[in-house]
């Protein structure tokens, strides 16, 4: 099977969108300071590297994938552990 050649950035699902509007909203509830303690705190080296990449400087994920020297199948992946990782601490905080 030939090797797809580019690569679209898909990460529009309901998680992505909940964490940009936590991320760019003035959340008074105490919400987005949570989820900056967990990326800075919980997210392992990688997982926050490129979480950082993605979600502060708003590069996509083939720009990451050559910055990170990782193939672009390996971003999307680690983007999604540290979202699933996310959402398993801040149901912690939240329930």
């Amino acid at each position: 099977m030939p090797r797809r050649n580019c690569y679209y950035d898909t990460a529009t699902g309901k998680e992505d969108q909940y964490i940009r509007h936590l991320l760019n909203g003035n959340q008074h509830d105490g919400k987005a300071k949570i989820l900056l303690n967990i990326i800075k705190n919980d997210l392992t080296a990688r997982q926050n590297e490129i979480f950082v990449l993605y979600y502060f400087k708003s590069l996509s994920m083939p720009e990451i994938a050559k910055i990170c020297n990782v193939s672009n199948q390996a971003v999307s992946a680690i983007i999604s552990r540290a979202r699933k990782r996310i959402f398993r601490y801040m149901k912690y905080y939240f329930q």
